[in-house]
């Protein structure tokens, strides 16, 4: 990172600029008249430069790294004219004091000689002593003239005795002052500062810079999400990112006075290999950085879905394909950040054992475990870490399974040095060490820890060790799949959702998980339910359907870890019907015997439809943050006590009817307060689907809220409820039923601004509808303020009073992230999953108002809607609708489907007739 050793690229000429300044001056004798005109010619030979960069950045003739050591040279050449048109044409000094010296001084990442299109200029001004007039005078006319060119400046004026000062006090300012470059002005106060901050600041403080700074790391990536794997990064703050590689030059830097990485090499930090890859991952990502800047026109650092696809064009990532073009751009990045956490790792090896980090006692931690190194074992402890032999994977390349398995054995970590090495002997991994017993039991054992999997597998996943024993794992590596509704790449969202499983089977997930935590007690094989939640996606981005290949992975590999036949044949399947369960919970009415009726049929026995269970909770709280909530939990679990009910021998209608007749008993206990006709009324007016869809606090909430519309007479009754850890406000509505009240609802919340997520219709005996839909604004968040819920409340009312039409809702702007993506119209009827309606599944991009869209078009064909499951999958809607023609019958014949699913892709696409 060191600039001096590296190339320079001048596109200013800053002898030309000075002599043009000094005949504006002599031309122009008005200080004003010569300010401005001077600001013009600077700005013009500026904008000039800045462009000639740029272009040669998108057209590939330029690297990322060389054009910001450019912009870099470019605002160098600017500051240096300036200080000496300031003090040779406006604040001259004839005969300066002491004090009337100047030293200009570039810090950040200005001080690296590294500068993105749309960074910020970090300056510290150093006088020597206090502030004088003619210092404060050339300060300000330096700063409003780099303002008045519309760059952003960060700046401090300090006293060498204030940097020195600050700088022990601040570990901000101490690393501002490491990086601290001298760009013009009195190069002896430059000198002075850097010898003061050698002897004075930085003089046995290695150790507790080094603390400091991979703490600052450590809350950093926890702010950034932790992962490095966020389909979404932030190039510059993000874990694998820009400021990883900058705290590792910064802490060579403090710790070897270096000025350049290369040198870290001399002191037996980084290998030249090791070096190589760190210059690569500086240039890559300094490549996507400037591209992304120059892509937004501003300074933007995190890799947004609306700008890779056009990020992925610039860096020459092409395919027939768009989506497939994304994918690798965004492989490689991931890779690289991959690199940046190996680089990470290697370099604090090298600070262990040169004794300049403070080293965990593990005698104090574990006392009695993993005896300090003896005489014949492959693995001993140093510096409170597993650590191995230099022949231990060389002599038995099963070692580089068994390490991991000791670690996670004794709940210990693996020693820096020990993966430097693992990283380096990976072609030891051969098709001898896949087959061998031994290795295969060790790696069952580690993914089936009662302890911590999770962690054990992320480590043989960072090391390399993972992908090269279970070669199919290989290709989900850094594998993200474009769309807004997964978290993480591939790879990643394996090994969260083992340890999610984990979780479950440690109990520390029974708050949400009441279900799957008692019946992962019951199930007669772990190795199974890991082995499957393990394989489920492994076969994302090959060819063909993933859920095929994968099963057909899990049936070459289970045998191989010692699985037998029933048990392969178990996570085979499985794996192949991953999506079986969620998808009939949340794109299916659950309520509809027939529906449950063909889960049975296809999971067959109860301890498959266990196993299917768990997986399923922890495959969706895996795909990210606020992905799971509580309205999928209660489906899937309605789900399993309705098919748990059929395969024990039984019909599903009689445990349905115990467990309304549950539900109303509840109910009634809690609205034993309410009058007598009062409390009757409430529990008999509604269908047998209502009471199997919410739990005993819902049913009262939802039953006091009718009870007192009806005490006032009211027919329209609204209320709301904003659930910040499920990010949406639930708007719930009770009124007189009507037809088409669906979708007059669905675009009153449209035109309101609002998103629906999730909707649930329910009509009561006595001919009331009581709608509950689930809402988020259009940045993803619950409506919240009582300003927007009563605008939303009026909006509704003249909507259903005819005041008001929803107009032009579907021309609403989409979110910018969403633009991403083209996803085309897809309307599918299916007549046999119901026994008394259609089901329409209707697929499209999700965007403000397509519910009412779809909805309207249902109507305005003549069909009512018995019941509606809204999903949105990211930038995916999914929405199902039951369906029947107005004489109570399905909509069978191929023209009729054909003229309503015309009607509805017109809706999709925004051109249904009434807009």
């Amino acid at each position: 990172m060191g600039y001096e050793a590296h190339e320079r690229l001048s596109l200013l000429d800053g002898d030309a600029l000075r002599r043009d300044l000094t005949a504006l001056a002599r031309a122009e004798s008005d200080s004003g008249k010569l300010r401005k005109a001077a600001l013009e010619h600077i700005k013009a030979a500026s904008q000039a430069a800045r462009a000639r960069i740029k272009t040669r950045m998108e057209n590939g003739t330029l690297a990322g790294l060389i054009a910001a050591r450019a912009l870099s040279d470019v605002q160098d050449t600017l500051i240096q004219v300036l200080y000496d048109f300031a003090t040779k044409h406006f604040y001259y000094a004839q005969n300066p004091t002491e004090s009337e010296r100047l030293s200009v001084v570039a810090t950040g990442g200005y001080g690296r000689a590294q500068l993105a299109p749309g960074s910020d200029i970090d300056l510290l001004f150093v006088r020597p002593f206090k502030q004088t007039a003619w210092g404060e005078s050339v300060i300000e006319f330096i700063l409003h003239m780099l303002w008045d060119l519309g760059l952003k400046v960060g700046h401090a004026t300090r006293s060498l005795g204030e940097c020195v000062r600050l700088a022990k006090q601040d570990i901000t300012i101490r690393t501002a002052l490491l990086e601290a470059r001298f760009l013009w002005g009195d190069k002896t106060l430059y000198d002075e500062l850097r010898k003061k901050f050698w002897a004075e600041v930085a003089a046995g403080t290695g150790q507790d810079f080094v603390t400091a700074k991979l703490a600052e790391r450590d809350y950093r990536h926890m702010r950034q999400g932790e992962s490095r794997y966020l389909v979404e990064p932030n190039i510059k703050e993000g874990k694998g990112g820009l400021r990883d590689l900058q705290t590792l030059y910064w802490i060579g830097k403090y710790l070897y006075h270096v000025d350049d990485t290369a040198d870290l090499v001399d002191r037996n930090v980084f290998s030249r290999d090791e070096y190589k890859t760190f210059q690569k991952a500086e240039a890559f990502l300094w490549d996507v950085r400037c591209q992304l800047h120059y892509t937004t026109g501003r300074a933007e650092e995190r890799l947004g879905f609306d700008v890779q696809p056009e990020l992925a064009r610039r860096m020459g990532f092409v395919d027939d394909n768009p989506r497939r073009a994304v994918e690798h751009f965004m492989r490689a990045y991931f890779l690289v950040a991959k690199d940046v956490g190996d680089l990470t790792r290697i370099f604090c090896a090298a600070l262990e054992v040169q004794n300049r980090k403070d080293r965990p006692k593990l005698s104090r931690l574990l006392p009695g475990f993993l005896k300090p190194r003896g005489g014949g074992e492959d693995f001993f402890v140093e510096n409170g870490r597993l650590d191995a032999k230099p022949d231990a994977f060389q002599r038995d390349p099963v070692n580089l399974i068994r390490i991991f398995h000791v670690a996670e054995t004794k709940g210990v970590e693996v020693h820096p040095s020990a993966l430097r090495t693992i990283t380096r002997s990976l072609d030891l991994i051969t098709d001898d060490v896949r087959e061998d017993p031994k290795a295969n039991k060790l790696f069952l054992e580690i993914l089936t820890s009662r302890r911590d999997p999770e962690r054990a597998l992320r480590r043989l996943n960072e090391a390399g060790v993972l992908g090269r024993f279970v070669p199919p794992f290989a290709h989900a590596v850094a594998l993200m799949q474009f769309n807004m509704y997964h978290h993480y790449t591939v790879d990643e969202h394996l090994i969260r959702a083992v340890g999610i499983v984990a979780q479950i089977e440690r109990g520390e997930l029974k708050a949400d998980h009441p279900l799957s935590t008692d019946l992962i007690k019951r199930i007669k094989s772990r190795e199974v339910l890991y082995c499957a939640i393990l394989l489920h996606d492994m076969a994302k981005g090959l060819p063909g359907n993933h859920s095929i290949v994968g099963a057909e992975i899990a049936q070459s590999l289970c045998p191989r870890l010692g699985l037998s036949p029933e048990d392969t044949a178990a996570v085979a399947w499985l794996v192949k019907n991953h999506l079986v369960m969620s998808d009939t919970a949340q794109r299916r009415d659950i309520t509809d015997p027939k529906t449950v009726r063909d889960f049975v049929e296809a999971v067959q026995s109860p301890e498959m439809l266990r196993l299917l269970l768990i997986l399923t909770v922890a495959d969706i709280r895996a795909v990210g943050p606020g992905v799971w909530n509580g309205w999928k939990g209660q489906l899937l679990r309605e789900l399993y006590y309705e098919a748990e009910s059929v395969m024990s021998g039984g019909d599903a209608r009689p445990a349905r009817a115990a467990r309304i007749g549950l539900a109303k008993d509840a109910l009634a206990e809690r609205l034993a307060n309410l009058p007598e006709a009062a409390r009757e009324h409430a529990l008999h007016r509604h269908y047998d689907n209502y009471w199997l869809a919410f739990d005993a606090p819902t049913h009262e909430r939802l039953a006091r809220f009718m009870e007192t519309a009806d005490a006032k007479g009211e027919l329209l009754a609204f209320t709301t409820d904003s659930n910040d850890f499920r990010a949406v406000t639930e708007v719930v509505i009770y009124t007189p039923d009507h037809a088409g009240l669906f979708s007059q609802i669905a675009g009153a919340i449209a035109l309101s601004g609002g998103s629906i997520v999730d909707a649930k219709a329910f009509t009561t005996a006595d001919g009331f509808a009581l709608d509950i839909f689930s809402v988020q604004d259009m940045e993803g968040g619950p409506l919240g303020d009582p300003e927007r819920l009563g605008r939303l409340r009026q909006t509704i009312g003249k909507t259903l009073a005819g005041q008001l039409v929803p107009r032009a809702v579907s021309k609403r702007p989409v979110k910018k992230r969403a633009t991403a993506f083209n996803i085309g119209p897809q309307v599918d009827f299916d007549n046999e999953a119901s026994s008394a309606s259609t089901l329409i599944e209707v697929q499209g991009a999700d965007r403000p108002g397509l519910l009412y869209d779809v909805a309207r078009a249902i109507f305005e064909s003549g069909l009512s809607i018995s019941s509606s499951i809204v999903a949105t999958y990211g930038e995916r809607a999914v929405d199902v609708f039951y369906v029947r023609d107005g004489y109570g019958h399905k909509v069978v014949h191929p023209d009729r489907q054909a003229s309503v699913r015309a009607r509805i892709v017109k809706a999709i696409e925004g051109k249904s007739a009434v807009v």
